[in-house]
């Protein structure tokens, strides 16, 4: 029997292999209970070009709680602002298996806003 994790993971797979196929930049993003991660990773998959999560320590200061919609807000537009800088600005968006609603939603948003194309 398949457990929750392994179930994530396949549905990852293959969005991760038409990325793969398109020769995409890709905005990666994990979730955990207590925290958010993002990283944007180049298209031959072998680079993190930028990446922020909420267990940083500046991020930490500013959030009450790292799991929350509020940390996901925060951290989009972090990850979007870091992607600027390093002249990225289409990215293709890979929420590793996660449903699209949530955390995962709000970050999305919260990036699209901050001026990140996907």
């Amino acid at each position: 029997m398949i457990d929750k994790k392994q179930a994530r993971l396949r549905r990852a797979r293959k969005t991760r292999a038409k990325i793969a196929e398109l020769k995409a930049v890709r905005l990666s993003v994990h979730r955990s209970n207590c925290h958010i991660y993002a990283q944007i990773i180049s298209a031959c998959g072998s680079q993190v070009l930028a990446a922020a999560s909420s267990l940083e320590p500046a991020v930490r200061k500013m959030l009450p709680n790292g799991g929350d919609i509020g940390a996901a807000k925060t951290i989009g537009l972090l990850i979007a602002e870091r992607a600027r800088k390093a002249g990225i600005e289409q990215v293709s968006f890979d929420r590793a298996g996660f449903r699209y609603h949530g955390r995962i939603k709000a970050l999305a948003d919260a990036a699209r806003e901050a001026g990140l194309k996907f």
